[in-house]
């Protein structure tokens, strides 16, 4: 597919990824406030948790869209993996955001840094590539519905060539995730072991 050529009709759906992703940071930010600054804990709670209405709304504009017979562009085939991102990822976003506004107004504990090798970094790297392999099973669902209920015949292929950019976004995720801090983990430890050896 030329998504050059199908982008001018994608963009009221590229406008609405970015208004939710706005939207999420947004909300996200009054919630906390709402928790460390007013001390209004239930608010907080009710503003956090109407955080996936952002992701319905999405869905439903690009349902919408492609239901009128717009023609597939590149923010149709972006929507389903923005969406599967928000979902595996958003809760570690809100506790990584929540951890620092408890850290700058609460007196909280100061957030853990990630270490840049070792042993919980490939932790780390391995628990991100998981979520990530959720968030492409997520946006490879919700194109298959997408596909099968609103979109037509014509408009299927295009929609589904997004199957190809999971598979070389999660290629490239474990290549440069997991793959490459298992190398240079590897590498400090035998740097670290010849200099023992040495002394």
């Amino acid at each position: 597919m030329n998504y050059a050529i199908a982008a001018s009709s994608g963009g009221p759906i590229l406008l609405t990824i970015a208004t939710c992703e706005v939207g999420f940071w947004v909300l996200i930010a009054v919630g906390l406030c709402l928790r460390y600054l007013v001390r209004a804990e239930r608010a907080s709670t009710v503003v956090l948790a109407s955080v996936p209405v952002l992701d319905v709304v999405l869905l439903s504009a690009v349902a919408f869209d492609l239901h009128r017979g717009s023609e597939v562009a590149f923010a149709h085939g972006l929507a389903p993996i923005y969406l599967g991102v928000t979902i595996a990822f958003g809760h570690r976003m809100i506790a990584w955001a929540d951890a620092r506004f408890a850290h700058r107004f609460a007196d909280g504990p100061a957030p853990v840094k990630i270490p840049k090798s070792g042993p919980l970094r490939m932790r780390y790297e391995w628990a991100d590539f998981g979520r990530w392999l959720i968030a492409a099973a997520i946006a490879a669902g919700i194109t298959l519905l997408l596909g099968f209920t609103v979109a037509e015949q014509t408009q299927r292929d295009d929609l589904f060539s997004i199957f190809q950019t999971l598979g070389v976004i999660t290629a490239i995720w474990l290549l440069t995730g997991p793959v490459w801090y298992l190398g240079t983990s590897k590498e400090a430890a035998s740097t670290k072991e010849s200099r023992t050896t040495r002394h």
